[in-house]
């Protein structure tokens, strides 16, 4: 079939791509139908047997498939512009581009754009453009849609001169091309110049990259084939902790190749203890998962599938067959063979398609045709789809015409909603082997997952939680155990390993530093003090900035007291001018010839002083985003633990909306806003953070000037409002604040 229909070389090309992947340790996962494939599973492009797994070839390709096939790849997200800059080495720069996607003028934009074009001033359009609500999820909001559901935009509208014409205009052009961006995945690769298919431009962010001026559609119109290159986070996880397993452990894990039967794997699971696991953390999932207690890839495949809107309502009947045997029925006996892995409820829209075609007798055609009629919920071929399938189980299966009407009643709610399998079993793998990782190689996964999430504070926050739950000490950065990323160290404490902030994490600090420090302890052994580091690393940006970083940091403890190393700073950086780089040369040298001499640099030095705990948190927090040594709350802990209500509990309970309660916690986040009607009057949002978690806060105007100089980050406060729910997400209406006086 692949021959006959011409896709050999795109076949062959996928696989060079992914040979090279492999070769140069870039993890990579193919999703999507193509997972079907027996060809690309014994050519090395997928790793999912579709024999094992049940996954149809024919959705993928067919005689009777008009269109061509997609094969998507996903690459870790750090490397996958490696795989475009390959592709354009081994196939030529000139027949090789990103292909371009055109931004266009939605309801909101074309107001703003319009309003500017015709000179009205900024806050005509902004106000206009705030009176038109977002749209839901897969349905974009128009302008005329808006003006029929926003009261208050209709009015403007109808009586505002230049309101109307601006809102006249910008029907006109909404919906019309804007800019052109960089496709997120997308790929073409040519057999002659690309020239000869598009036409081409430079990106406009300037980054020298070609993208052709058609976008995904037309490239295929006009006779290219489109790869899919896209980036994904847990690929980095996955193969960061392989390293660090390598080194230490010398262990090679081949993920390629790994049995999907670990025990310790699937008890983890089964304890709910899912947090930066890939598919399958969050609340709902693992709540879920503990009462499901997997025990094959089928089970955490089938979970993949069913959390989605729509199969949801299909968990419950999941776990409770899975644990209940004896409750599994089927309509038919014909059906058993299709839903025998998943107890007899509907999971895969796959389950779907081979009912339509190995009961109701469709052609692989015919079942493409209804895989999109059902996909995309048309009344009016779901109305023939519907009159087909019941005269096709009558004709072909032998059915009686109220069992066929029953299955189709069954399946009909269905439909719309099934998750293709292929793209579950794919996820589904990647999902067990962050599960694999973390159950067996703790300290590891974790070190990984922290070091993917360099610069997002909030994930950082919970991933260092999860650690100390797993018993996991996060240690501040040093200069003398430290790398780039975060590290484990084995055995820290007894018999518990330590996860090691990465010193590439330090904020005001710079990537090249921290290569220098690592290269020269790696050359010449670990630093006996900062005056010994200052004589052997060479770097200009070894600043005051970066020394202030460091020391505020934690990453130069073992020379002494973060405040006793600022307060001699100055000397420091005095004595850092006055030696050469040749001196440096010299002095490193004669301490490898003669061993390290600790030589009194500094004749006077700041009387030393120690820290208190409170002014490390705040260094902590502000260089690396985060509490380490403590948390300003501790030593409100024991009041804490004592009061009834806490942010976990209000997040996790179904409480009342506009019930009061008072939460003790800590301020971060802080934003002052004028209200979208009068700019004179202020709103404050702010984030509270407890040892549970945290919530969004807001102080209306009302409360503005009473409350404004109670609320500032790091000040510990209890507060008093009412708990709101908007769009199944809460927040607290702030009303009265009371500061701690210790403050941190």
């Amino acid at each position: 079939v692949i021959k006959n229909k011409g896709y050999s070389p795109y076949f062959l090309i996928v696989a060079d791509l992914l040979k090279y992947a492999k070769e140069h340790e870039i993890l990579s996962n193919i999703r999507g139908s193509v997972c079907g494939s027996m060809v690309t599973y014994l050519s090395g492009i997928t790793h999912i047997n579709p024999i094992e797994y049940q996954i149809p070839f024919e959705r993928f390709l067919n005689p009777e498939r008009p269109s061509a096939p997609d094969i998507d790849m996903d690459y870790a997200d750090d490397r996958r512009a490696e795989m475009v800059d390959y592709a354009r080495q081994k196939y030529g720069k000139d027949k090789v581009a990103q292909i371009g996607t055109f931004g266009t003028m939605a309801a909101k934009g074309s107001v703003k754009d319009v309003a500017r074009a015709l000179g009205y001033p900024y806050e005509l359009g902004d106000r206009i453009s705030k009176l038109i609500p977002l749209g839901s999820q897969g349905f974009l909001m128009t302008i005329k849609h808006a003006l029929e559901i926003t009261d208050e935009l209709r009015e403007l509208y109808e009586k505002n001169a230049d309101v109307k014409i601006v809102i006249d205009m910008a029907q006109k052009v909404e919906g019309c091309a804007r800019h052109i961006s960089v496709h997120a995945a997308g790929v073409v690769i040519s057999p002659t110049e690309l020239t000869d298919f598009t036409p081409l431009q430079y990106d406009t962010k300037g980054e020298n990259k070609i993208i052709s001026q058609y976008d995904m559609y037309s490239v295929e119109e006009a006779g290219l084939l489109k790869f899919d290159f896209l980036g994904l986070k847990n690929l980095k996880i996955i193969a960061e902790c392989k390293q660090l397993i390598r080194r230490l452990h010398n262990q090679e894990i081949d993920i390629d190749n790994m049995a999907v039967d670990d025990e310790k794997t699937f008890q983890m699971l089964a304890r709910g203890e899912t947090v930066d696991l890939f598919q399958l953390n969050g609340e709902g999932m693992t709540k879920y998962l503990v009462d499901l207690k997997p025990t094959t890839i089928h089970d955490i495949n089938a979970m993949v599938a069913l959390y989605r809107p729509g199969p949801i309502q299909f968990i419950p009947l999941y776990i409770e067959r899975k644990h209940n045997p004896s409750l599994i029925t089927y309509m038919d006996p014909m059906l058993e063979d299709i839903l025998e892995k998943t107890y007899g409820v509907l999971v895969y829209q796959d389950d779907l398609l081979m009912m339509a075609h190995k009961i109701a007798g469709y052609s692989w055609g015919e079942v493409d045709k209804f895989r999109k009629a059902v996909g995309k919920k048309i009344p009016e071929e779901m109305a023939k789809q519907k009159e087909k399938f019941i005269d096709g189980c009558v004709s072909h299966g032998g059915w009686s015409h109220k069992k066929a009407t029953d299955v189709w009643k069954w399946i009909e709610p269905f439909a719309a909603y099934g998750f293709n399998k292929s793209h579950s079993v794919s996820y589904g793998r990647v999902a067990y082997i962050t599960a694999y990782l973390k159950a067996n190689y703790p300290a590891e996964y974790m070190a990984s997952v922290l070091t993917s999430e360099s610069g997002d504070v909030d994930s950082i926050s919970v991933s260092v939680k999860e650690c100390n739950r797993m018993n996991i000490e996060v240690l501040a950065p040093n200069v003398n155990s430290s790398f780039g990323n975060f590290t484990v160290l084995k055995g820290y404490n007894e018999d518990r390993d330590a996860i090691s902030f990465g010193l590439y994490s330090i904020k005001n600090f710079g990537e090249g530093i921290g290569n220098s420090i690592i290269q020269e302890r790696k050359d010449h052994g670990i630093f006996t003090s900062i005056e010994n580091l200052l004589e052997r690393i060479i770097d200009k940006n070894l600043n005051k900035k970066s020394l202030e970083a460091l020391i505020k940091s934690g990453a130069m403890d073992d020379f002494g007291d973060r405040i006793d190393l600022l307060g001699n700073l100055d000397r420091y950086l005095d004595y850092n001018k006055t030696t050469t780089k040749q001196d440096k040369l010299q002095g490193n040298m004669m301490d490898m010839l003669f061993g390290q001499v600790e030589v009194e640099i500094l004749k006077e030095k700041v009387e030393q002083r120690k820290d208190s705990l409170p002014q490390r948190l705040l260094w902590e927090k502000e260089l690396l985003g985060i509490y380490l040594s403590g948390h300003p709350l501790d030593k409100y802990k024991e009041a804490w633990e004592k009061r009834p209500v806490n942010i976990a509990k209000i997040l996790e309970v179904a409480v009342v909306d506009q019930g009061y309660s008072d939460i003790l916690g800590i301020i971060e986040g802080t934003k002052e806003i004028a209200t979208k009607k009068d700019a004179t009057k202020k709103l404050i949002f702010f984030k509270l953070k407890d040892l549970s978690g945290e919530i969004e806060c807001v102080v209306f105007p009302k409360q503005f000037e009473e409350l404004k100089n109670k609320v500032s980050d790091e000040f510990v406060v209890l507060i008093k409002g009412k708990i709101s729910i908007r769009e199944e997400k809460k927040s607290i209406i702030v009303e009265s604040i009371k500061v701690s006086k210790s403050g941190v």
